[in-house]
């Protein structure tokens, strides 16, 4: 075996190897999570019934769809696609904001910021557990009546 043979056959096993570890890093947020009720805290509440969130991974991004039910039985949805740049993207089926921007902290986390109007609203800091079982979301912001928000909403991955 030559010696331009051997760095050949190397590189094409460094390149497979490449392939095989991108191809296993997926993000943990992709798939369906189940609001867990008991398990957050709504500050103002009271606490949605339940709440369904199906993330997909999108281009750079994500596209999020939620499903949510209300105390009173109200049914709502909203629904984005945006990449992790920090761009606006349109927000659609919130009462309280028209635009997303996405960022990725690493891994685990995320930040996401709702605006109307270009003035920010609510802040969403999402950290998945490192068994990739819980999601945790800290809310912060001001709800549609312009009351102060400060929620912890947990999770669970279906």
């Amino acid at each position: 075996m030559s010696v331009q043979t051997s760095w050949t056959t190397l590189g094409v096993i460094l390149v497979a190897a490449v392939a095989v570890s991108v191809a296993q890093t997926v993000d943990p947020r992709v798939g369906t999570w189940q609001l867990n009720v008991a398990a957050s805290k709504y500050s103002p509440g009271p606490a949605p019934k339940s709440q369904v969130l199906t993330i997909e991974a999108a281009g750079k991004g994500e596209k999020v769809r939620s499903e949510s039910v209300s105390a009173s039985g109200a049914k709502t949805s909203t629904e984005y696609s945006a990449d992790f740049d920090g761009k606006p993207q349109p927000l659609k089926g919130s009462e309280t904001a028209d635009m997303v921007t996405l960022k990725r902290v690493d891994t685990h986390t995320t930040v996401r910021v709702d605006s109307k109007a270009g003035k920010t609203v609510t802040t969403y800091q999402r950290v998945v557990s490192k068994d990739g079982k819980t999601m945790t979301v800290t809310i912060k912001g001001v709800d549609a009546k312009g009351q102060s928000v400060n929620n912890v909403v947990v999770f669970e991955k279906k």
